[in-house]
């Protein structure tokens, strides 16, 4: 009987399958023991046929033929800490060589592809799978998923390709992959997943992504799509050419010490702006090692159908490279940097219109486009009609925007028509908020209400002479009425709500501005009632932190359940737990050279690692109130990278990908490149229906695959609006500035920044010494800093 093959040194250890994948990659040190790599054993006790995508299996079409590494066995031979697995096809070999000798505490992997025939053979597609343990595990103990998974944050890039697997409890040390030879045209994923959420099972989602990397192709073959900013080529094998692809894999315990190790290899440290407003100077920052030099660099970005480039100022002080310019065109700008070794890097950032008036557009299409009227089907819905509250969050948005930009009160009413007319008689009998439908067949969602009483809330704001049905103090109450439903399970009789009634949710974005405005309005016996349920609720999830029992919600392991625990914590100013959830809020959020891939980790909706607007949107709520509490920036910073990419899922001028009519929306973009389940949903922008015609749940889900993909929008641009909606960021580390949300222009005796606010208030500027609110000049959209440069 053959047993697998092991390598170690003093921090890794490693095993090899008789049938050539990874079998296991742990840290030594590792109290978890977590396997980094998606074991066999497990998809099979889970009922998962994926046995072919383990770590080291590959695909490759070559002069047309395809092969994989499980159509012969592998030849197989140790030496030292040295495994080198061998697949001999005749015409060409793939050698895998895994190296734990070189330099102690690494992993070095290369791949050769070799030609052993005196002809060239054109390799269309070539892939090997990279299936670190991004799972989702069936397991009630969310421990294992907190300490035995992994995000994973991959930067594409010509010669710098890397990707950090991030353990989700963000304390117990991550993995590093970089490559050090060779070029990667891009990183795909494929997910499995099971759930049973029509089987009245809570919860009852679990699944996995599987990575893979792609050296040639990934799409079939004739494949288009608009993204013009990665490769799908592939390429000639010349006669007896042996092809070579480096990597290195090692600990690393942060974003900054994986960005340093990263440094150490000879990869560029970028840091750029994700997200630029047209007009205003767009930056960079680059540090490299002693043996490179910025030789040029350029912004590439598509206008009328034509890949333009802009020249980029490069500057070289303090250590570092300053990069600068400022963008003449709107879409995706592709900064590519060339190096004195012949080497390119290159980071994706976005530049959109001003966002008062992506907002007033998008304002203006819910009331114009998506509401339907007396004549409706049902009368005064919005399209499209939903059973899920999150569907009520575009009302949210017009709300809010009407209270915090121009007013347009023929919106606000056609919202309140909606609210009175629509919503509460379908979601409560008889429109009694302690009557809930079971819309889902025998039960409800709890989660329903939390839009419901936030949409009550919200028309409480306004003067009595703008509304039309009812006064903003009936409104106000209905808002408790609701909010109690949600949140008091002595008001349900099935077990699921109950259980439902104590999960947290998004009702942490307004729960304080509730009380606030019950006791303003002297509504005392309302107040007293929600508090004590609050309070209860609170000191449940302060106590159990320790266990992260908020982490589920109807999927195993969701950041819909601990980003609300972290905010709502937060709020109640429970430093423990909040930092114990917060944790987990920063091992979500992810970082790239691609603004797009810097989004909460998230893939039930597009089935792909993806940005998602609706809970990427309250993912960087979430951190943004720990920061407000905390005050540490990490989450500030990663609030603010999260939150560029949900602007992307409203911008109609992007470039690379399907493009918008002036004022759509669409909820999910995937980051991956292939989406090996849809190839044809590869970094495009989509709504989930898109699913309908694969069959199962999403069949059950939606009516149609052409059902509007904007669905589930609205909420977390409400949170937004509430955040950097209205602040601007200015943070002083030992004499570098960096704005968040803005930028800034050098003045004589300092800087002037400006804010990309859409109803920009204030201006914070951070530094060693605390937090300082800035004094506003002139319009609010800008403030002059006097600092010394």
């Amino acid at each position: 009987m053959k047993h697998d093959i092991k390598i170690e040194n003093k921090s890794l250890e490693m095993m090899i399958s008789e049938k050539g994948y990874i079998s296991k990659l742990t840290m030594k040190d590792d109290p978890y023991k977590m396997n980094w790599v998606i074991e066999e054993a497990y998809l099979s006790q889970a009922g998962y046929q994926d046995a072919d995508k383990l770590f080291g299996y590959f695909d490759i079409t070559a002069d047309g033929k395809q092969r994989n590494s499980r159509e012969f066995s592998p030849v197989i031979e140790k030496e030292g800490a040295e495994i080198t697995v061998t697949y001999d096809f005749g015409n060409m070999k793939i050698i895998m060589i895994y190296d734990m000798g070189k330099n102690d505490g690494e992993l070095h992997w290369t791949i050769h592809l070799v030609n052993q025939e005196k002809k060239d053979i054109w390799i269309s597609d070539f892939g090997v799978w990279i299936s670190f343990a991004y799972v989702m595990f069936r397991d009630k103990e969310v421990l294992r998923n907190i300490h035995n998974s992994a995000a994973v944050f991959s930067s594409i890039s010509d010669n710098y390709t890397k990707l950090n697997a991030v353990r989700r409890d963000n304390r117990g040390g991550n993995l590093g992959f970089y490559q050090v030879e060779g070029e990667a045209l891009s990183i795909g994923t494929y997910c499995d997943y099971e759930n049973l959420f029509f089987e009245n099972v809570s919860p009852s989602l679990d699944g996995m992504l599987f990575h893979k990397l792609y050296f040639a192709g990934g799409y079939p073959e004739g494949f288009q799509n608009k993204d013009w900013i990665y490769k799908k080529d592939g390429f000639m094998l010349k006669a007896e050419e042996d092809r070579t692809w480096k990597y290195v894999v090692n600990i690393n315990r942060n974003q900054e010490e994986f960005l340093e190790k990263g440094l150490k290899l000879n990869h560029p440290k970028v840091d750029y702006t994700p997200l630029n407003i047209i007009g205003e100077t767009a930056r960079l920052t680059v540090e490299v090692s002693e043996s490179l030099k910025i030789l040029s660099a350029e912004a590439l970005f598509k206008e009328n159908d034509t890949v333009k480039s802009l020249s980029i100022e490069v500057k070289y002080e303090g250590e570092m490279y300053h990069l600068s310019y400022k963008p003449t065109a709107l879409g995706e700008h592709k900064a590519v940097i060339k190096f004195s070794d012949g080497t390119k890097d290159f980071v994706v950032m976005n530049v959109m219109d001003k966002l008062d008036r992506v907002i007033d557009e998008r304002v203006a299409y819910i009331c114009d486009e998506l509401y339907e009227g007396k004549e409706g089907n049902p009368p005064f819905a919005f399209k499209p009609v939903s059973n899920q509250g999150e569907s009520l969050g575009k009302l949210n948005l017009v709300l809010k925007k009407n209270l915090l930009g121009s007013l347009d009160v023929d919106q606000v009413r056609k919202v309140e028509k909606s609210a009175v007319e629509y919503v509460r008689p379908k979601w409560f009998k008889d429109g009694d908020f302690k009557k809930p439908r079971k819309l889902y067949g025998d039960f409800y969602r709890c989660m329903d209400f939390e839009y419901i009483g936030h949409l009550f809330y919200l028309l409480s704001e306004f003067d009595d002479q703008i509304l039309e049905l009812y006064t903003a103090d009936t409104y106000l109450e209905w808002a408790a009425d609701v909010f109690e439903l949600r949140v008091n399970p002595d008001l349900h009789e099935d077990e699921r709500g109950k259980e439902e009634s104590q999960m947290l949710g998004v009702y942490f974005l307004y729960f304080e501005d509730l009380l606030i405005k019950l006791k303003e309005k002297e509504l005392t016996e309302k107040l007293q009632t929600i508090q004590s349920l609050w309070d209860k609720m609170m000191d449940r999830v302060h106590r159990g932190a320790d266990s992260y029992a908020a982490a589920i919600t109807e999927h195993f392991y969701d950041n819909a359940g601990f980003g609300p625990a972290a905010g709502a914590l937060s709020v109640s100013k429970k430093r423990e737990s909040a930092e114990k959830y917060g944790e987990l809020l920063l091992a979500n959020i992810g970082y790239s050279n691609d603004f797009r891939a810097q989004n909460p980790d998230r893939w039930w909706e597009a089935l792909s690692y993806m940005t998602h607007s609706l809970w990427g949107g309250l993912t960087a709520a979430a951190a943004y109130k720990v920061f407000s509490y905390l005050q540490n920036t990490e989450f500030l910073e990663g609030s603010y990278r999260a939150t560029a990419g949900v602007l992307y899922c409203y911008d109609t001028h992007a470039t690379a990908v399907t493009p918008l009519k002036k004022g759509m929306a669409v909820s999910t973009y995937a980051v991956a490149g292939p989406h090996i389940n849809r190839p044809d949903l590869s970094r495009d922008r989509f709504g989930q229906a898109a699913f309908y015609r694969d069959g199962g749940i999403f069949a059950r889900l939606f009516d149609s695959d052409d059902q509007t993909p904007d669905w589930d929008m609205g909420e977390e641009m409400t949170a937004y609006l509430d955040s950097f909606g209205q602040k601007t960021f200015i943070i002083n580390n030992k004499g570098t500035l960096r704005v968040i949300n803005g930028s800034y222009e050098e003045t004589e005796t300092g800087y002037k920044i400006t804010s990309f606010a859409p109803y920009s208030r204030d201006f914070y500027y951070i530094s060693e010494d605390g937090m300082t609110l800035l004094e506003r000049q002139g319009d609010g959209r800008s403030v002059v800093l006097q600092i010394r440069r």
